[in-house]
C-alpha cells in the first residue's frame, strides 16, 4: 500500500510522522512526504497515487488540512486520515467533508491496522482507536491499549524527512524525543483530556529505555551532520534513576552538548550537576506567571514563587543556560500581572525569557472554563496556529488587549534590559507594528542561537535558519 504524509511546511522533525512512516515500512508499506511550502502537494498526491493520504492535524491548522485534503480529494481517489493533538481531541471533525477516518491517540498500531486491512479489503469501521465514516454513519470506536515498550517500535524515519527537506538533512542541531505521556495536570494543557481519554487503557508515563534513545542519537550522528541534541520532552527529568542512567553514559556513547527541559520543582543541585557533566549546555523551564494565584489555582502549576527563583539560580550557578516560557493574557488575569511576570524573569536572569499569548485550547481545563465565564472573542475556530500572533480573549478594553499583545514582542528585551521598562511601559500603548515584531524576531533569533542552542553553523545553514525564523507564523 501506498501512504502519503502532507505537511504545510517544515519546521523541524515532525516526530510523530516519522515513528508512523517507520512503523508502515516496518510493515512492507511503500511511504511518502509532500510539504505543501515547497511543492505542489496536490500535484505529488497525484503521481504518487496514494491509497492512503495522512495528516498531523494542530489545533489552529485544521482549516488548512481540511481544504488541501478537499482539494487532494478532487484529483484523486483515497481513504483520507487525519490524526495528531487535534483530531484526538476534536474526532467530531469525522462529520467535515471529504474525511474518511480520524484517529485518537497513539497511532502507530491504529494506522497500521487500518492500512492492512484497506490492503486486504477488509472492513475498517470497527478498528480500535478510529472514529471511520462509512455511507454517511460514523462508527466510533474506543481506543486500544497504550503501547507500554516504547523500546519495541522501530526509530523514526527520519530518512522520511531528510529526503525532502534538504535544510533539516544538513542542519546540525536535531530533535530528539525520549518518552510519552506526562505526571502533571496543569489545565492550559491536553494531558488532562489526554488522560481522561486513556484511563485504564496503561501506564500513562512511559520512557524509552537510555540504551535505545543513545542508540538513535549515535545512528543520526553516524549518518547525518549533527553537533547539537535537542530534547523535545516536556520535562525531561521526571525520573531520577532514568537521568542518572543517562548521565552517566551519554558522554562516552555520543558526547554532544545538548538541551533539554526541566520542571522548577523537581530542580536540584545534585541533577543540575548530573546534566552538566553529561554535556547539558542549556535547559527550558515554564514560569509562566508571577501572579501565585493565577499559577496555582488557575493553571494548577503547584510551585511557588521561590521554588522557581531558587531553581533558576541553581541552573545558572552550575553553568548552565536557561530559557523561560511565559503565557501573558492569562483569563481573570491583567496587564499588570504581565508586567509582574516580566519583573519575576529579571529576578531569575534567564539566557531568554520566551512569551506566549495564551490560547484556550478547547478540551483543556482552562479552554473550557475561558468559554464558560464568557472571557473569549469569536469562538475556538478563531485561535491562531501561533501562540505568538494574538490573543482571542476579552480583556477590559480594546486598549488593554493592544499593550498586552505588544508586550509579548517586548518582554524578552526588558528582562534582559531592566532600565527599558519605563520605555516599554509607553511603547506597548502604540498601535501594533512590524517594528515591535522584528524586535522580538532579532533579539529572539541572536539570544537562543548564541546562548541557548550553541554550536558552530556554517553560512548557509546560518542563512537558511535566519529565512525559516524570520517568517510570519
Amino acid at each position: 500500500m501506498r501512504i502519503l504524509f502532507a505537511l504545510k511546511q517544515i519546521d523541524y522533525e515532525p516526530q510523530g510522522i516519522l515513528h508512523l512512516s517507520s512503523a508502515l515500512k516496518a510493515a512492507g508499506h511503500d511511504v511518502a512526504l509532500t510539504v505543501a511550502s515547497a511543492e505542489d502537494p496536490v500535484q505529488f498526491a497525484v503521481e504518487f497515487a496514494p491509497h492512503v493520504v495522512a495528516y498531523s492535524v494542530t489545533t489552529g491548522s485544521q482549516g488548512y488540512y481540511l481544504e488541501l485534503n478537499r482539494r487532494i480529494r478532487e484529483r484523486l481517489e483515497a481513504f483520507s486520515a487525519f490524526g495528531g493533538p487535534h483530531a484526538t481531541f476534536f474526532p467530531e471533525m469525522i462529520e467535515e467533508e471529504g474525511v474518511d477516518g480520524v484517529c485518537r491517540g497513539e497511532g502507530e498500531e491504529a494506522l497500521l491496522d487500518l492500512v492492512s486491512a484497506l490492503e486486504r479489503g477488509e472492513p475498517v469501521s470497527p478498528i480500535a482507536n478510529w472514529w471511520i465514516k462509512t455511507d454517511g454513519h460514523v462508527h466510533r470506536n474506543p481506543p486500544r491499549p497504550l503501547i507500554t515498550d516504547l523500546d519495541a517500535l522501530p526509530l523514526p524515519d527520519r530518512k522520511l524527512v531528510y529526503e525532502k527537506d534538504r535544510f533539516s538533512r544538513r542542519s546540525r542541531l536535531k530533535h530528539f524525543i525520549t518518552g510519552r505521556g506526562c505526571p502533571y495536570n496543569c489545565t492550559y494543557c491536553f494531558n488532562q483530556a489526554f488522560n481522561a481519554l486513556y484511563r485504564g487503557k496503561g501506564r500513562l508515563v512511559r520512557r524509552r529505555s537510555v540504551d535505545n534513545v543513545l542508540e538513535e542519537v549515535r545512528w543520526v550522528k553516524g549518518d547525518y551532520p549533527l553537533e547539537f541534541v535537542v530534547f523535545l520532552d516536556d520535562t525531561f527529568i521526571v525520573s531520577v534513576d532514568w537521568v542518572e542512567e543517562f548521565c552517566r553514559k551519554y558522554p562516552q556513547a555520543v558526547g554532544l552538548p545538548f538541551f533539554c527541559n526541566v520542571r522548577a520543582n523537581l530542580v536540584t543541585r545534585e541533577l543540575m550537576q548530573q546534566l552538566k557533566r553529561a554535556g547539558c549546555a542549556s535547559v527550558g523551564m515554564g514560569v509562566e506567571t508571577a501572579d501565585d494565584r493565577l499559577r496555582n489555582e488557575l493553571l494548577k502549576r503547584r510551585m511557588s514563587r521561590e521554588q522557581i527563583i531558587q531553581a533558576c539560580r541553581t541552573i545558572r550557578e552550575e553553568g548552565i543556560n536557561l530559557i523561560t516560557t511565559n503565557m501573558l493574557g492569562l483569563p481573570t488575569g491583567s496587564l499588570e500581572t504581565d508586567f509582574a511576570t516580566l519583573e519575576l524573569n529579571v529576578a531569575c536572569r534567564p539566557g531568554y525569557a520566551n512569551a506566549f499569548l495564551y490560547q484556550p485550547y478547547p478540551r483543556t481545563a482552562l479552554g473550557d472554563f475561558t468559554q464558560q465565564q464568557g472571557l473569549m472573542e469569536g469562538s475556538f475556530d478563531d485561535i491562531s496556529s501561533s501562540a505568538w500572533d494574538r490573543s482571542i480573549l476579552r480583556f477590559n478594553s480594546p486598549q488593554e488587549k493592544r499593550q498586552v499583545e505588544n508586550l509579548n514582542n517586548l518582554l524578552a528585551i526588558a528582562v534582559e534590559w531592566p532600565r527599558l521598562l519605563p520605555l516599554v511601559r509607553w511603547l506597548i500603548r502604540l498601535p501594533r507594528n512590524t517594528l515591535f515584531w522584528l524586535a522580538y524576531k532579532l533579539w529572539k533569533g541572536y539570544a537562543v542561537k548564541k546562548r541557548i542552542h550553541p554550536y558552530h553553523a556554517p553560512l548557509a545553514e546560518y542563512v537558511e535558519t535566519i529565512r525559516r525564523f524570520m517568517r510570519f507564523d
